[in-house]
């Protein structure tokens, strides 16, 4: 699950729960010039030289062996038609397959091999990536160590973060991915799908405009956090439509996160969010969470205004923005929220 570090706020699922990173590797399941996804020569796009805090990477060629690590970056890849060789284990979100149920079927559905899986994060398995034998380590939007990227670019070229560990916005991310897989021209159109997924899905919801939003998470009793405006879970949110509550610009980032640490005695500061969105580690957090009063007393959780789900998988798809999550989480993301808005409605009646 993920916690609330910029690597975690960024993917924190539960923040008291140990983050497990989600990485990639992919044997290209096509080895063509011509990208059997996109039809998109990459012929001309090779050498290409990508920055990042750690170092640079120089891609010669097209890339035949990928292999990802953090978030977003395998499900970049696939879609640009390029399936991983192997990926970073992410036990929490992944279902009885032991995989990420969105990459599983979309790779299933190519028709490739799934992609093999290893252990990330501090404990990253230098050995199994090398025994893979990539052309290519992609990385943008990871926690990798300058300790892990000097025993990567020995392995391959390895593309890590711009700036800051878990910093990468969504669609820098894309089009980092799209250039080092000589696709440069599809970045954009990927970053427009997914813009498109999202406002369809909010046009049919235009009831969603009228309710305001808080995105909240705990690390334990007397806890209480809310996500920034511009983390990529509130991003899917108010791109569905709804509005995120005014009050959550006034609270003081933490340092080194995309949120907010205000403590459970501030949970009144709330009071004029319709709804809440959070995420629980497991059944018993959620239930010494919600028997606090001060928790409780909140008008959203009063109401049964409260959007979660007990589904590890969705709260991991629905917390980061890419080609196979949005369209994998909208679907799923609907029916809570007008569940939880016709609450909200009744409530006020």
């Amino acid at each position: 699950m993920p916690v609330v570090r910029r690597h975690i706020s960024r993917r924190l699922f539960a923040v008291s729960a140990a983050t497990a990173l989600v990485l990639l590797t992919g044997a290209c399941g096509n080895s063509d010039k011509q990208d059997e996804s996109t039809g998109t020569s990459a012929g001309g796009a090779f050498p290409v030289s990508l920055k990042s805090a750690l170092g640079t990477a120089t891609i010669k060629s097209e890339p035949k062996r990928v292999v990802t690590l953090g978030q977003g970056s395998a499900e970049t890849a696939i879609a640009l038609g390029h399936t991983p060789v192997g990926i970073e284990e992410y036990a929490w979100g992944s279902d009885k397959s032991g995989y990420l149920p969105w990459i599983h079927e979309a790779v299933k559905k190519k028709g490739d091999e799934l992609p093999k899986q290893f252990k990330g994060g501090e404990q990253l398995d230098i050995e199994a990536i090398t025994e893979l034998r990539p052309d290519v380590i992609l990385a943008p939007w990871s926690g990798i160590t300058a300790k892990q990227y000097d025993l990567l670019k020995d392995i391959a070229p390895t593309v890590a973060y711009p700036d800051k560990a878990w910093s990468t916005d969504w669609d820098q991310q894309i089009d980092l991915i799209a250039k080092a897989l000589g696709q440069p021209k599809q970045a954009d159109k990927l970053i427009g799908t997914i813009k498109n997924q999202l406002a369809v899905a909010a046009k049919k919801r235009p009831e969603y405009a009228k309710h305001r939003f808080s995105y909240i998470y705990n690390s334990g009793p007397g806890t209480l956090g809310v996500f920034s405006p511009d983390e990529q879970r509130v991003v899917m949110v108010k791109s569905l439509g709804l509005k995120v509550d005014p009050v959550v610009k006034t609270f003081k980032e933490t340092e080194g996160t995309d949120s907010s640490l205000i403590g459970l005695e501030n949970a009144d500061k709330l009071n004029k969010s319709d709804v809440l969105f959070t995420f629980y580690s497991d059944a018993k957090n959620r239930k010494e969470i919600e028997a606090q009063p001060l928790y409780a007393a909140m008008p959203a959780v009063k109401k049964g205004a409260l959007v979660y789900s007990a589904d590890n998988s969705f709260v991991t798809a629905s917390s980061m923005l890419n080609p196979l999550t949005v369209p994998w989480s909208i679907e799923r993301y609907l029916p809570l929220i007008d569940k939880a808005i016709a609450k909200a409605d009744k409530a006020d009646k």
